[in-house]
């Protein structure tokens, strides 16, 4: 079952191309995050993953090789409507998931378990989920930790996001010094 779009489809969207991380390059933090996400949660699978306009793409994965999804078949496309840690102990018995083709074929997902990665304005960007080829469920501790992973990855795209307005800001400082110094010069 296809997941409706949230209500803030635009603004979140606008969001998410305002971060600047789709389609770069495999990144050491995140995939830290992604690592202690498997072995908090002891999934073979995890990923932290970003809703596109059709697809989600993996920012960092570990136990599958895909690089993206439709977004369509994608757990996390109902995952970013909530906004705490949504869990499906078993798949082929959630009437969402029963027939999705991720479910029915290969990779076989019966668990998943997904925490939103939430912009301060309320903007759900991806999330960072767990997934196993069998059922299961979550202890609270789990939840917990797969929450705050999911709060840090947010942290650390602002953080990046922030520094790059920042050395923006001062280029173009630095360039309209420059411009100066250059009209002072040939005032003189």
């Amino acid at each position: 079952m296809k997941a409706p779009l949230p209500e803030n489809e635009t603004e979140r969207l606008a969001a998410l191309r305002g971060y600047q991380i789709l389609d770069t390059q495999p990144d050491a933090e995140f995939d830290l995050l992604t690592a202690l996400a498997s072995q908090i949660c002891a999934t073979p699978i995890a990923m932290m993953s970003l809703v596109d306009k059709d697809r989600q793409w993996f920012k960092s994965k570990i136990g599958v090789s895909i690089s993206e999804t439709q977004r369509d078949v994608a757990f996390c496309a109902h995952a970013i409507l909530q906004r705490d840690v949504m869990e499906v102990d078993d798949a082929r018995a959630d009437k969402r998931f029963a027939d999705n083709p991720l479910v029915t074929s290969s990779p076989n997902i019966r668990f998943y378990a997904g925490a939103p990665l939430v912009t301060k304005e309320g903007c759900a960007l991806g999330v960072m989920c767990v997934l196993d080829h069998k059922p299961r469920k979550l202890s609270n501790e789990q939840r917990t930790w797969l929450s705050m992973l999911g709060q840090l990855a947010m942290a650390i795209l602002d953080f990046r996001k922030k520094l790059g307005e920042v050395s923006k800001v001062a280029f173009e400082r630095e360039w309209l010094i420059t411009e100066l110094k250059q009209a002072l010069a040939n005032v003189s």
